[in-house]
């Protein structure tokens, strides 16, 4: 708008200087150069991007309009006003059109003045005012419109924060907390069972219901400044006391060594979400935990037997949103997930993580295996 206003003022001062006008000719002149520039301001406004071609092209005819024929009583003293159309050519057209017009029309006014009798250094002045005008305006349009679209990618960025911040918290407070709600679930019955005929065991495992749910609850406080590290170890140690408690003979073979903490982890989440299901979704009698490391990779196989009861997973069901969570984690460093029911009876959830974590450089090359789940009812 400034870059317009002092354009305008000097194409006054311009006719003010070597016309030597009356009042009706300043006032008409000052009307037109008015007229000219509220033109190019909308030209130039990121609205006008959007214009269909043939408001752009009677844009453009106006202003030639407004350009040329004051020519006729003003004579050279208008003559920098080619500039702004030739502006407007490059912002209204497509490119190859537009600067197809660009010479033309920087040209058309020297031409003029030449023909006229002016001397070289006036053609050479409105050469160079052309040019530089025109390319100033230009330049500032798209300049503004670049601000426009900056803030516009911002504002959708910030919104995809906030959309990722929700799916976080929502995953997290799934991974955290259904495993501790179940193991409390689970204690909670057990204890009510004991406390009539054993009462000292109920005391045990009150007390270690009391554990769960504090770490519930340090776990629901973390959700909020982002995923804990977690240790596959400690949980498959957890796993094997919470299906202790359920009566489930748990065989647990943790030879892994340590694990890069990203990997330790997602195996330990994929552990405790898949002992989750196991006593949400089934009456195991029998559980093996394994972990073992193969060349550049980690496995983890949980087994357990009584999936004839495991109820179907649907897919917007509570169950497989939780591993389709998993999947995710597991794809986001370059490893995958498997779970089958095979012909044994046994139900399998396998996992695949590499000792070293894929980086996201590595995620832009390779979208990263993708297993299907394969679960009967």
């Amino acid at each position: 708008m400034l870059a317009l206003l002092c354009y305008a003022i000097a194409t006054i001062l311009n006719v003010v200087r070597y016309g030597y006008p009356t009042t009706l000719r300043l006032t008409v002149c000052v009307t037109l150069i008015v007229l000219i520039f509220t033109v190019q301001f909308a030209v130039s406004a990121p609205a006008a991007r959007f214009w269909s071609m043939r408001r752009r092209v009677c844009v453009l005819c106006l202003q030639a309009l407004l350009t040329y024929l004051p020519l006729i009583w003003y004579g050279v003293t208008w003559g920098s006003m080619h500039g702004p159309l030739a502006a407007t050519a490059l912002l209204t057209l497509p490119p190859r059109v537009a600067w197809s017009l660009f010479i033309p029309v920087v040209g058309s006014i020297p031409v003029y003045a030449a023909i006229a009798g002016e001397g070289a250094f006036q053609v050479g002045y409105l050469i160079i005012s052309g040019v530089l005008c025109s390319i100033v305006i230009y330049g500032l349009s798209r300049l503004t419109d670049l601000v426009h679209e900056v803030h516009a990618q911002r504002e959708e960025m910030a919104k995809m924060a906030v959309v990722r911040e929700r799916l976080r918290v929502a995953r997290d407070l799934h991974d955290l907390l259904g495993y501790s709600l179940s193991a409390i679930a689970l204690k909670g019955e057990l204890v009510h069972r004991l406390i009539s005929i054993r009462p000292e065991d109920a005391r045990e495992e009150t007390a270690d219901l009391l554990r769960v749910a504090r770490q519930a609850l340090a776990d629901v406080r973390l959700v909020s400044s982002g995923y804990r590290d977690m240790s596959l170890r400690d949980e498959a140690e957890s796993a094997a006391a919470i299906l202790s408690a359920a009566d489930i003979q748990a065989e647990v073979d943790i030879a892994c060594g340590r694990l890069h903490p990203v990997v330790d982890t997602v195996l330990a989440t994929a552990l405790r979400e898949g002992v989750t299901n196991m006593l949400r979704h089934s009456k195991a009698q029998r559980c093996s935990i394994s972990a073992t490391v193969e060349e550049d990779s980690v496995l983890l196989s949980l087994v357990n037997d009584g999936a004839q009861h495991h109820r179907p997973l649907a897919p917007d069901g509570p169950a497989s949103s939780g591993l389709d969570n998993l999947r995710q984690r597991f794809t986001e460093i370059g490893g995958r997930l498997t779970t089958e029911l095979r012909e044994d009876g046994r139900f399998h959830l396998e996992a695949y993580a590499p000792t070293r974590p894929r980086t996201m450089d590595d995620q832009a090359h390779d979208s990263g295996p993708r297993a299907d789940e394969k679960v009967a009812a």
